[in-house]
């Protein structure tokens, strides 16, 4: 993958777990393992797309970006690491 091509993932990623970036910014880590934890129905810390898709549509829809091990779930430290990017 070129890293131009690269760079522009990151970014559409980063945008869509809301970074927090900018201070005063309405999502923070917080509010991310918040709903992070909401969304996993089964408590497993485990975050298939399903799950994504029913409470956390904007990170279901960078899922397979997101999911960069291909292991078919995300964990809170990878939504966190990426929001870091």
């Amino acid at each position: 993958m070129s890293k131009k091509i690269l760079l522009i993932s990151n970014v559409v990623v980063a945008m869509a777990i809301l970074t927090v970036s900018a201070p005063g910014h309405a999502a923070d880590a917080a509010e991310v393992e918040a709903k992070f934890k909401a969304a996993d129905k089964d408590g497993d810390g485990k975050l298939t797309l399903a799950e994504a898709q029913a409470g956390m549509p904007r990170v279901a829809k960078n899922f397979d970006k997101l999911d960069a091990d291909k292991k078919g779930y995300l964990t809170v430290d990878q939504l966190k690491a990426a929001m870091a990017k």
